[in-house]
């Protein structure tokens, strides 16, 4: 896919069973590399996740659609395909992003905290999909972002209700689903609550809270550059 920024009315992703032709003939460097990465970050989870291929725009009357096909794989080959520079260009990590904007106006992102596997990394709630966003053959991306953002920051569907539509960017492999949330609550209160949240859980994936309100307040070493594409179009819509 090309990168940019696309508007998708909807996203229509289902689950294909389907082996990793790339894991399969790279399994002993993959375990070599999942070996040395558990010594850096012991509590990394080798889990199943889900990955995309065939991603592709498609018109409807209701507005543009993406769509493509998951399969599961077990965490350790998704990190070592990203690790090692994506060598397999067929697959996409397609994932689904709740960015949160406060009352007024301030655009809130996480610090990931000190033991994840991006640990320092700012961006919104989000995460790789997985099982729990699969629901019979289709894996519903939009359920994900919301149990993403309640087991990250607190804030329910509910208080943080979405806006119609995706914002898709595409960056290489990477296809970043952004679904505005706005919440009832100004960026000081959000941030206040959220530090709340993460004192009460144990194991929180959060260090804080970020508010982000101009070009000021972006951080090129710790933001994604699709954080920063999408902020940056959205600093231009604003005016």
């Amino acid at each position: 896919m090309r990168n940019g920024i696309l508007e998708a009315a909807r996203l229509e992703t289902r689950l294909v069973a389907a082996p990793w032709p790339w894991a399969e003939r790279e399994a002993a460097r993959i375990d070599a590399h999942w070996r040395a990465r558990l010594i850096e970050k012991p509590k990394l989870f080798d889990g199943k996740v889900l990955l995309l291929r065939d991603p592709e725009f498609c018109d409807s009357a209701a507005g543009a659609v993406l769509r493509g096909d998951f399969f599961l794989t077990n965490f350790r080959n998704f990190l070592a395909w990203r690790d090692f520079g994506f060598p397999d260009s067929s697959v996409f990590n397609c994932f689904s992003m709740a960015a949160l904007r406060s009352r007024d106006g301030a655009w809130l992102l996480g610090e990931m905290g000190g033991h994840t596997m991006n640990a320092g990394k700012i961006y919104f709630a989000a995460g790789t999909p997985d099982r729990n966003d699969i629901f019979g053959e289709t894996v519903d991306l939009g359920a994900s972002v919301a149990r993403e953002m309640t087991e990250e920051t607190g804030f329910s569907p509910d208080e943080a209700a979405p806006a119609a539509g995706f914002r898709v960017v595409v960056e290489r492999q990477a296809i970043a689903c952004m679904q505005e949330r706005r919440l009832d609550l100004t960026a000081e209160q959000a941030i206040a609550r959220v530090a709340a949240f993460l004192a009460r859980d144990p194991d929180p994936e959060l260090a804080r809270l970020v508010a982000v309100r101009g070009e000021a307040d972006l951080d090129a070493a710790a933001m994604p550059g699709f954080i920063l594409t999408y902020l940056r179009d959205a600093f231009a819509l604003q005016g």
